[in-house]
């Protein structure tokens, strides 16, 4: 007998982070068109199907197979005022047994930038990982040169932990990452600035 899991959603002051739904296709498309110069120097090369609704029931389905399956959390970010998407999450790779862990990516739409909506959504999804899903560690990793994205990661906890050479390919090229982490009960102070 296939037993569903219940729909997840995470709660913030100002937004619902839920999974992806077909619905979702034109918000989707139109925020992701309208950012392409803002999310494409940060992003692995888009596909030549990127926007279309076929490549979206393809995110759709995935996000919900992974999510049913333990495997990731991927969420979209909705502002409750007004319905609108106004970016993404996804806790992937998530890891039980000895590791407990995580990894962490996000964007949002440009014209939502610097509105502290990312900061919210991975504050909530961190407290979400920690105490529903019972996960130790949350990792993220982003280009040294995207100082937006290092700095909602250190002023949402995450703490410095070095560099991983050519660790994803973006925009076409392989690519070094700063990578960070958030554990739960940690210790180990201020992040120093890098």
């Amino acid at each position: 007998m296939f037993l569903r899991r219940a729909k997840v959603t995470v709660e913030t002051e100002r937004m619902t982070l839920r999974l992806p739904m077909h619905r979702d296709h034109a918000q989707w498309a139109t925020l992701r068109r309208e950012s392409t110069d803002f999310l494409k120097p940060w992003e692995p090369t888009w596909s030549g199907d990127h926007f279309t609704r076929k490549a979206f029931a393809n995110r759709v389905f995935w996000a919900h197979r992974s999510s049913a399956q333990g495997a990731a959390l991927p969420l979209f970010l909705i502002r409750r005022s007004d319905q609108r998407l106004v970016g993404a999450l996804t806790l992937d790779n998530i890891r039980r047994g000895p590791a407990q862990s995580g990894t962490l990516g996000y964007w949002i739409g440009e014209r939502y930038a610097r509105q502290g909506y990312m900061r919210e959504a991975i504050e909530a999804v961190v407290h979400h990982a920690f105490t529903v899903l019972d996960l130790s560690r949350i990792e993220a990793a982003c280009l040294p040169e995207n100082l937006a994205s290092r700095g909602v990661l250190e002023k949402s906890g995450f703490k410095y932990e070095g560099v991983a050479q050519s660790y994803l390919q973006i925009n076409g090229r392989w690519r070094n990452h700063v990578l960070y982490a958030n554990l739960r009960g940690d210790r180990r102070g201020k992040a120093p600035l890098h």
